[in-house]
Formats: structure tokens, sequence, C-alpha cells
């Protein structure tokens, strides 16, 4: 587990040489911030015997959580939370990799649909089990009530920032 005691020991330092400076808020954000790494840092080792990393399996799930496994790839963007620039390689690698097919969006031509292959979809069959296991790893100290009241308060922090 990562130790968070220096990060607010330098917070400290940081409101004695600024009193304005907000330790609650930053607090929040960091602790988001290192709890974002060691997720992405954990699912990268999970995902690495599979041949993927952690951007690329997000991006498999997005496409596997939608109803007919296909998303534009700015629909694939917004879903994974990737600048365009971002989903363009990644697809591009799973494309190569034979995990994701692009075709012409059978309603407008100039729009691009991103679907799973069989491949990709029997690949996902045999990472899941593995990834099950993470998430109950991830959040055995949270019981469900604290596990629906922390995503109620990060969905409440997330709609802030499209204001």
């Amino acid at each position: 587990m990562s130790d968070f005691a220096p990060t607010e020991a330098r917070l400290d330092v940081t409101r004695r040489k600024y009193p304005a400076f907000p330790r609650a808020p930053a607090v929040l954000v960091r602790l988001i911030k290192h709890i974002y790494k060691e997720i992405h840092d954990q699912a990268n080792a999970v995902m690495r015997p599979h041949g993927l990393n952690h951007a690329e399996y997000n991006i498999l799930m997005m496409l596997y959580g939608a109803p007919d496994n296909t998303l534009t790839p700015s629909e694939l963007a917004g879903a994974a939370g990737e600048k365009s620039a971002n989903v363009t390689r990644l697809t591009t690698e799973l494309c190569e990799m034979g995990y994701i097919a692009r075709a012409g969006s059978e309603g407008d031509r100039r729009k691009v649909a991103l679907s799973l292959t069989p491949e990709g979809l029997e690949l996902i069959d045999h990472f899941l089990p593995d990834i099950v296991t993470l998430l109950h790893r991830q959040t055995r100290h949270l019981s469900a009530a604290e596990q629906a009241q922390l995503e109620t308060l990060l969905k409440k922090m997330l709609t802030g920032f499209g204001e």
C-alpha cells in the first residue's frame, strides 16, 4: 500500500507558506491521483500476461459494454475518458492485434464504427476473471454501502468539472 503521510506533510508545509491553500480539496485531489496510479499499475500487471495494457483493456471494455459491441471513435473517447488522438492510436494497435475492427457506419458512410471481433470477445472472456478478482481486491476494505456512497460522491465531484 502507498504511504500518503509524506504528501500530507508537504501539504502542511504548503499551508504554512500560503495559509489560504485549501487543505481538504488538495488532499482529496491528491488521494484520487494516488488511487488512479495504483489502479493503473495493478491493471497493467493483470493485463500484461494477456498482451495488453490498462488503456487497451479500457477500450475493449467500453466496446464490450456497448449493446452491439460497437461505438464510434468519439463515443469511445468519451466513454473511455481518452483524448481522440489517443483513441486513434489505441484502436489502431487493437485493430493490428485483431481484437477490434473498423468499418464504415451503416447509417452514415462518413462515420467510422469500431467493433469487437470474435478474437476480441474471446480475449475478454479470458481476462475477465482476473479483472473481477482485481476489482474485489481493490475495494475489499469498503462495505457495499461505502462503495455506493463513494460512487455518489465521486459522481457529484465529476459533475463539477463540466461547469
